[in-house]
């Protein structure tokens, strides 16, 4: 038994389907945004700017609220966390589907929304199966509730676009509300919490989450992972925001920009896989590098060529194996450095600079847009802040950081 979780009511691998499960729903639905944008433009008074900064808050307050939200699991419980996330979830994508202004949607979709993804996706969930499953078997793990993003992606951003197609984005969004309702019941599957009487495995007693991050903070390494993640963030959120808008522009059917998004998603199945795999057996620093660099030379490729629906989906293909690997990368390096029993904490603390990327990704590209007429821009800078994560993450030390032992009281 793990030592830093408290007694667990179900099994390390059951833990793992349930919350894969759980990110299928909750990043499933998330990634399918981008879908709406032109919908409620010809709806409501949203244009791409004003729908991209509701992304952009959406994104934002994903981040700040991961640290305390990743905090509150260590403590109290992830099923708990998980359970309030869902609610809010609903309710946020529901309120969404009653308005009518440019304000509602920053504070449906925006605000309440961007709140709930923290209780109901990456953060919360590895933490809790960072302490019940073996240290040799993590990235593994990782890797499997990564890829249930993934799945979501592949199966609820095809079926969001029918909806759409045979309804309308307000009955659609009452959809995904309710499809939130079901993540209530499968956080019961995702138990326990770091246990504050567990001893470390040098017999000393474990640090308070304030002594955690202050050590952290002082780490290097900490800091080029925060600036890694940004970058990180700043891809995936431009482009699950934009592609579909920048596909449609070029002349391209709107369900060639849907089954570029789903096949993001397939094709991140196995990219989670792959760099969960590879999490457990290389430097995953390296690997991290040798990951961004590889995603500045696809895109590279994309703007080069042609654009066609071929290239739009051999592109997303591409993009797709590459999309979420740094998740059981990142947090494997952070459970790696820093132990596992502050792994929701300290990983939030990544994941918010992840969401700080998100919110330039999703809002200035539109704003660019708005400015210039053109995604070029944020081209450019995808490929810019691809090369720069490739280079941060290689100098970063990964050897376990070493706590001087605080003895136990008699």
């Amino acid at each position: 038994m793990n030592s830093l979780a408290a007694p667990q009511r179900v099994s390390p691998w059951v833990m793992v389907a349930c919350g894969a499960t759980i990110v299928t729903l909750s990043m499933g639905a998330r990634q399918a945004f981008g879908l709406f944008m032109l919908p409620m433009a010809h709806d409501i008074v949203v244009n791409r700017e004003t729908f991209g900064l509701a992304i952009a808050i959406q994104n934002l307050l994903f981040g700040l609220v991961q640290p305390s939200v990743g905090a509150a699991a260590d403590r109290y419980g992830a099923g708990r966390t998980i359970v309030i996330g869902a609610l809010v979830y609903a309710a946020g994508l529901a309120l969404t589907a009653t308005i009518g202004t440019s304000m509602g949607v920053n504070l449906t979709l925006g605000l309440l929304v961007g709140v709930a993804l923290a209780g109901t996706t990456f953060v919360v969930i590895l933490g809790a199966v960072g302490r019940v499953v073996p240290a040799h078997q993590r990235g593994k793990a990782f890797g499997i509730v990564t890829a249930g993003g993934s799945i979501g992606q592949f199966l609820v951003v095809p079926f969001t676009q029918e909806i759409i197609n045979v309804s309308d984005w307000r009955t659609t969004m009452l959809v995904l509300a309710g499809m939130m309702l079901i993540i209530v019941a499968l956080a019961r599957g995702v138990t326990g919490r770091a246990d504050p009487h567990a001893l470390n495995d040098d017999g000393s007693v474990g640090e308070s989450s304030w002594a955690a991050l202050k050590r952290a903070s002082k780490h290097s390494g900490f800091l080029l992972l925060n600036a890694g993640f940004f970058v990180c963030g700043f891809h995936i959120a431009f482009l699950s925001t934009h592609l579909p808008a920048y596909l449609s522009d070029a002349g391209l059917s709107g369900s060639i920009g849907a089954g570029a998004l789903a096949l993001i998603g397939l094709f991140n199945i196995f990219g989670s896989f792959f760099f969960g795999y590879c999490s457990d057996r290389y430097s995953k620093k390296h690997v991290l590098s040798y990951l961004y660099f590889a995603r500045a030379v696809v895109i590279v490729i994309f703007l080069l060529v042609p654009l066609s629906a071929t290239s739009a989906l051999v592109f997303a293909s591409s993009i797709g194996f590459l999309w979420l690997g740094t998740v059981p990368l990142t947090s494997g390096l952070v459970g790696q450095i820093f132990g596992v029993r502050h792994l929701s904490l300290l990983f939030g603390v990544v994941f918010m600079s992840h969401q700080f990327g998100s919110f330039f990704g999703a809002w200035a590209a539109g704003w660019s847009y708005r400015v210039t007429g053109s995604y070029d821009e944020a081209w450019i800078a995808s490929i810019a802040l691809a090369l720069l994560a490739a280079a941060l993450h290689w100098p970063i030390r990964d050897a376990p950081v070493v706590r001087t032992p605080q003895p136990v009281n008699a």
